[in-house]
């Protein structure tokens, strides 16, 4: 069982690994001197690993791929993202658990299609835990952790694009273990690099 753990890490860097050979048939990532830049939002389902049922938040993104990259690596991008989870709490005891994470890392999105572009990325940063303990003056704590995941894009119309990702995050040590949330993000983001047409 604590193989599983270590499934989706692998299954990631398996993805990154086998595009490599088709790293050289990418399309740029921007047009002309439009900027590179994507920015995007949507709702969340995550298992926050903490003794319960799923929780819903948002989730605010923005990806960046810089156009002075060689031809050989477009595709190869940089990600900012903030997670928010605070709803679908199921214990009367954790009726305050809430879990925000903020962090930031590469992202590399397959763009050999027009209208769906398949995605890797790793992120890193900081997450945020409230909680209830038997101690009065004990809620809180943060972490850092590592958050892999990759998803598909897919274009709506012109410079409109739905998201559905997945990321499974590792935090460092909190009580006696190191809690692994994992869920799913659903949204819609802008491209400024495509035409409105």
């Amino acid at each position: 069982m604590r193989l599983m753990k270590f499934v989706p890490p692998i299954l990631t860097l398996g993805l990154i690994l086998m595009s490599v050979p088709a790293v050289s048939q990418v399309v740029p990532a921007y047009q002309g001197h439009r900027m590179p830049l994507s920015i995007g939002f949507g709702p969340s389902i995550y298992n926050p690993d903490w003794g319960q049922g799923n929780m819903w938040g948002g989730t605010v993104w923005g990806d960046w791929y810089p156009g002075f990259m060689p031809a050989s690596l477009h595709g190869l991008g940089l990600e900012i993202e903030a997670r928010d989870l605070s709803k679908g709490q199921h214990l009367p005891t954790q009726k305050n658990i809430r879990q925000d994470t903020a962090g930031g890392g590469f992202i590399y999105s397959f763009r050999r299609f027009d209208k769906v572009q398949p995605y890797v990325k790793c992120l890193f940063g900081y997450g945020s835990y409230d909680f209830t303990t038997s101690s009065p003056t004990y809620s809180h704590d943060t972490r850092g952790l590592m958050a892999p995941g990759g998803g598909v894009e897919g274009r709506v119309y012109g410079p409109v694009w739905a998201r559905v990702d997945y990321e499974y995050e590792m935090w460092q040590k909190l009580f006696q273990g190191n809690p692994t949330p994992a869920g799913f993000t659903f949204g819609v983001s802008y491209n400024f690099s495509v035409r409105g047409h």
